[in-house]
This record gives structure tokens, sequence and C-alpha cells, in this order.
């Protein structure tokens, strides 16, 4: 035998291994499908409402969408949610998991570690997954990479959580809005809790390339001061249009985007033209405002529900009298902004800044978002389609169509008729695997 042929059989030998290699592992990824039998679904990209429909999820994805047929033959795990309505899985772009939720106690992320903060986050995740929220963009948490670490455990399968988003830390100037303030001038902070203190464009850049080494994956710039920070002016711009840009720029070079919290008029619109992708809060966004965003495509992040919460809480428990008179100058104000956005046409996406209130409650919104000028079909489309768009995550996320991930909900009723509905969730299933709710 020739060395040639010996080779051509070899050849021969190892590609029909690789066939049956494919066949096999093909065999074991559709030998066991979910079929889920959906009473209604909410076609988020159409704007439309399907009725009897049979969905099939093969493994993570959805293989297809179409009329229910009762078919005997049909191998796999079968769900009835034909009592239902299907959407989507819900997509929260605002939220603070990693963390222990806002308190009157201006010492309060003193008293605990970071392991304590992780530990928290595993029930502030399950919660939010168990309320239909299955990915979220987490902005912000005191102790720097707390955020990664909840994240890297929902992905290894140890914990159940949402998808998510994470920011690594703040980009803040030294005493500003993402800082921990309110403190006796020789009282040290830990190193930790300031690991994206930043005040020249350099130091921008280099925190930049630090939180994305440490797992980041977008940014998180506060350009103006904060409601619950204390000693800072919501209204006051902190970051110049120059330096905000440093972020922009230097996110870019790693193919990721900056979300900019941003109150005050000036502030957003420097971040606005500065590149961000996204506006947090825009508590005083004004028409010149409106218009740039509009112009720019930027995204809207408004929390219109918070204000609320914190206005009742707080006063029941004796919130500082500057954090409370903050969010009352800011509330009407940010929710009129809101409205004269979604009439101008502004790019709207859903976040509520979850961690402020009990995490699993976010839903609570969608009534402001339909009471300050999107319809139903709109604020729940800015819950899934839109949020998947502002992540550049369309092609897997945000609707229920083939080859998309198989993230859905269910609920009784039609959340069309009563937005409120969508606070019962009946079933949450995440890429592929039902989540059981108590």
């Amino acid at each position: 035998m020739t060395q040639s042929m010996s080779l051509h059989r070899l050849l021969k030998s190892s590609l029909r291994c690789l066939t049956l290699l494919g066949l096999a592992i093909s065999w074991a990824t559709h030998a066991n499908p979910l079929w889920i039998r959906a009473g209604k679904v909410i076609d988020v990209e159409r704007g439309r409402v399907l009725s009897d429909q049979m969905i099939r999820i093969d493994g993570e994805r959805i293989v297809s969408v179409g009329d229910y047929k009762a078919d005997a033959n049909a191998g796999g795990q079968w769900l009835d949610w034909s009592r239902y309505t299907v959407l989507p899985g819900l997509m929260d772009m605002h939220t603070h998991l990693a963390d222990f939720i806002t308190s009157a106690e201006v010492a309060a992320p003193l008293y605990t570690s970071a392991a304590d903060a992780a530990l928290q986050g595993v029930d502030n995740a399950r919660r939010t997954l168990r309320a239909g929220f299955t990915t979220v963009r987490d902005v912000g948490c005191y102790r720097a990479f707390t955020d990664v670490a909840l994240r890297n455990a929902i992905n290894r399968g140890i914990i159940d959580g949402p998808r998510m988003f994470v920011v690594g830390a703040y980009i803040t100037v030294s005493g500003g809005g993402g800082e921990v303030t309110g403190f006796a001038p020789d009282v040290v902070v830990p190193v930790e809790m300031r690991r994206g203190v930043a005040n020249s464009e350099l130091e921008i850049r280099q925190r930049v390339r630090e939180l994305i080494s440490g797992g980041a994956t977008f940014i998180k710039v506060i350009a103006t001061g904060a409601v619950l920070t204390a000693g800072t002016t919501p209204g006051a711009a902190e970051y110049s249009e120059s330096e905000i840009h440093a972020a922009v720029d230097e996110a870019a070079q790693y193919g990721i985007f900056v979300a900019a919290h941003a109150h005050g008029a000036e502030g957003i619109k420097r971040a606005v033209r500065a590149g961000v992708r996204s506006i947090e809060h825009a508590s005083y966004l004004d028409d010149e405002g409106i218009a740039l965003m509009k112009k720019q495509g930027t995204w809207l992040v408004a929390d219109i529900y918070n204000g609320d919460y914190i206005a009742e809480t707080g006063r029941r428990d004796h919130w500082s009298e500057e954090i409370l008179r903050k969010n009352d100058e800011t509330t009407q104000t940010q929710r009129d902004g809101f409205a004269k956005a979604v009439k101008a046409g502004v790019r709207i996406a859903f976040g509520t800044d979850s961690g402020v209130y009990p995490h699993g409650d976010n839903a609570r919104q969608f009534a402001y978002m339909v009471r300050y000028g999107l319809t139903p079909m709109q604020a729940i489309r800015a819950a899934t389609l839109n949020s998947a768009q502002l992540l550049a995550q369309e092609k897997d996320l945000g609707s229920i169509a083939t080859g998309k991930f198989a993230d859905l909900i269910a609920v009784e009723g039609d959340p069309l008729a009563d937005i409120d509905k969508l606070r019962q969730i009946r079933g949450v299933v995440k890429a592929g695997r039902q989540i059981r709710l108590d």
C-alpha cells in the first residue's frame, strides 16, 4: 500500500467519524425539545397578538413559532400555557442587583463586605428573574466588580438570575454623584468603593480600560450630581463634554457603549453630544435636549416610578431632608420631560432603578409609562425589543422569533388591556429552561 493511499483512507475515515459526531450532536440537541402551547402571543416586532400558538425550543433557542397543531408524535417536554398571554422575557436597563437597597443610613455601604453584597445580590437576582425580567443592565454597585461576580455566577449556572450586562463601577469625579458621600472629612472610604473615580480625560481613559479588563460589558459615566448622593446637585454638570467623550472613545476601542447618569439639562446635552448610548434619569430634560437626543438616536432610560417610592418610603423611614427635597424637585419634572420625549419620538427603553426600591417589583413602572404617553404595546416593546436594540442584541433577544434565545413569560389576562397584569407572572422560561415560581 502506498503512502498516498494510506493517507487517503485515513482522511476518509476521519471525515466519516466527524460526520457521525455531527449527527450525534444534532440528535442530542433536538432529541428533547420543549414545546409550549400559548393561548396568545404578543408579537412585539409587528405590534400584533397571535392566538393559539405552538412554540418549539431546542436547547437555548426558539426553533419555530406557528399555529398550534396537536401532534401525538411530537416528542419532548410540553408546557401548557394555553390559559396565558405569552410575551418575550422582560428587560430592565437600569438595575442595581449586586447591592443592598437604599436606606436612610448614609453609612450603610460601610456596614457590609463585598461578600455580603454579592450574597444579597443572589436574592435580588432570583426575585428579578421570577418577576419575569430575563435580561438586565446592572448600572453600578458600591463595591467594584461585585456585579461582575454575580453575573459570572449566573452564567455558570450556580444561581438563578437574569442575563446581566455590567459596568464594574461608576466613573465619577471625586465627591460626585457616583461616590459614597456624607461622612466627616477624615473618614477614609475603602479603595474598592472609589475604583471608578477619575478627574481628567487621561484618568477616565485609564478607568475605562481597568473596568473592561475586570469584566465590564458597558461603561457608566456619572455626568451630573445625583438625587440620592449627599452633597451633590442633580442639575449640576460634573464632567465636561470632552471628558465624557474620552470615555465614549476609549470604550469604543473595545466595541462597547457608554451610559450616562444625567439629571441636569446641560449634563444631558454634553453627554449626548459626546456620543453616549443612553441617558439615565433625565430629570431636567429640556426641549433642546429632546431635539438633540432625537437627532443623535440616543436612548432615554427614565425611572419615572421611582420618585413615588422615595417620597413614600423616605418620609416613613426618615431619609435625609436633602434627599427628600431633591426627589420632590425632580419627580414631576422628570415625568413631564419623559412625556415630551415620547411625543417627539425619542427612543425609549425600560429602566427602573431597582435597588432603590425592592427588587422584583420592576413591572410596577409600566403603568407610569402608559400614564405619561406610551401605549401598552409601546411600553411592552420598551422592555423587550427596544431594550434589546439598546444593547445591540436584537438578533438574540427582545422578541419571540425563530433563532432567538428562548426567553418567555406567561401572564393571565390581557396586559394590553391592563398593563398591571405584567406584575403577576405565572411562568418564566430563560434560555430554554423553565424557572420554577413559588
